[in-house]
């Protein structure tokens, strides 16, 4: 099986990485879209705001959409330390891209576990032979922020159901061909007595009538992910695209999974400015005169703190990497579910405070100079400090605390 090498992230601290097979090709192909396309437009697309088409449209052309897509439905099954790879190296070129592709992974990955088999065959052929993308509207501004009910679905005489609601943060919605949303029916929850039996996840097609986006996202990091309101005015689906089998059991391991993207992205905003940086340093920032040395690339003091900040991200690295062994290992029945938590969590903490101070003082070895507008430097603590915020990392620095303390082990949840 041939391998394909993938180019090094930062010299020889992030080497060539080597994947064999389509998988491989796909990321390859991957590689070379982020390079050539994303990763130039990137500062602009900050600038800018609003969902990134030209990008996301270079992407499909990829094949990379198929690739969370299982083997037995005609994707490419790729394995959960891949897929953590690639979120992290498309969020060197681009976090607002890198996070888009990380829901419709999330997703995909999520509904095949759980969807009915016709649902699965018809939602596989859009993806794989349509190049069809999946975007997110489940969050809602509940008094907390892990209340889902608010989305209601009443059923119709036909066997459809009509939703109404409000989302918020809805990630890559505004440009997907299909919107996953979650919504909830009472009256079959009170029938079954069980919350349950009344949620549901059902793939709207981006132009269903009554589905609008208000592209209102305006936030001071990740700006081209157009995370905005999404309200549903009466949108009329199909129980066949209702993602959510009733009688399927769902996964336990949805939240962490999405806890270690996150990360991915994380770890791939700092090691994205350490590389501005580097690239800035020998020829155009000045040296310190107490320094002593004809160029900043000289100076002690420059190679120690950029060293210090590379050592901080090659950590975050294997962290993120670690967490996808374990999700595999939980996958495959060689894992509980707690090794999992941890791992994840771990991840979290390791890759929010390497990316926190890297896009903070790496700028510093740049000087004044890095500052200018045109080097775009305070867009990557911008993307960290924004993305960092999604839930709070306190808290699984104090469940890994808790589990060290006492053995306690977090039920699942939407965020442990």
């Amino acid at each position: 099986m041939r391998d394909h090498p993938l180019p090094p992230l930062l010299r020889d601290l992030f080497p060539v990485r080597q994947v064999s097979g389509p998988v491989g090709a796909v990321m390859l192909r991957v590689q070379h879209v982020l390079d050539g396309e994303i990763a130039p437009a990137a500062a602009a697309h900050d600038r800018a705001g609003g969902y990134p088409h030209q990008a996301i449209a270079a992407l499909k052309a990829t094949g990379i959409l198929a690739l969370a897509v299982p083997c037995a439905w005609g994707g490419l099954g790729m394995a959960q330390g891949l897929s953590l790879e690639l979120m992290l190296r498309i969020a060197v070129a681009d976090p607002a891209v890198a996070q888009i592709y990380k829901v419709h992974d999330d997703l995909v990955r999520e509904i095949f576990a759980y969807s009915p088999p016709d649902l699965r065959q018809r939602l596989a052929h859009r993806i794989v032979h349509d190049h069809a993308i999946l975007g997110m509207a489940v969050a809602e501004n509940g008094r907390t922020a892990d209340g889902f009910l608010q989305t209601l679905a009443r059923p119709c005489p036909d066997g459809t159901h009509v939703l109404s609601g409000r989302k918020i943060y809805a990630t890559g919605a505004s440009g997907a061909d299909l919107v996953a949303v979650s919504s909830f029916d009472p009256g079959r929850a009170q029938r079954l007595g069980s919350v349950r039996a009344g949620v549901r996840m059902d793939l709207v097609p981006r132009h269903a009538p009554g589905l609008v986006f208000h592209h209102d996202w305006d936030r001071m990091g990740q700006r081209a992910t157009d995370s905005g309101t999404v309200t549903l005015e009466d949108v009329r689906v199909g129980e066949q695209w209702n993602a959510l089998d009733p009688d399927a059991v769902l996964p336990r391991h949805v939240s962490l999974r999405f806890q270690a993207g996150f990360s991915a992205i994380l770890t791939g905003i700092g090691i994205g400015a350490l590389r501005a940086v580097c690239a800035f340093v020998p020829d155009h920032a000045r040296p310190w005169g107490a320094a002593g040395v004809d160029s900043a690339d000289q100076d002690p003091y420059v190679r120690r703190l950029l060293g210090e900040i590379g050592a901080d991200l090659f950590a975050a690295y294997c962290s993120v990497m670690q967490a996808g062994t374990m999700l595999e290992q939980y996958e495959s029945g060689h894992a509980s579910r707690n090794v999992v938590a941890m791992a994840a969590s771990a991840a979290r903490s390791v890759a929010t405070r390497a990316a926190l101070r890297a896009t903070a003082d790496a700028p510093a070895a740049a000087g004044a100079r890095g500052t200018d507008g045109a080097n775009g430097l305070d867009r990557y603590w911008r993307d960290a400090r924004t993305l960092s915020l999604h839930d709070p990392v306190d808290w699984k620095n104090a469940e890994i605390g808790r589990h060290l303390l006492t053995g306690w082990e977090p039920e699942p949840g939407p965020y442990q």
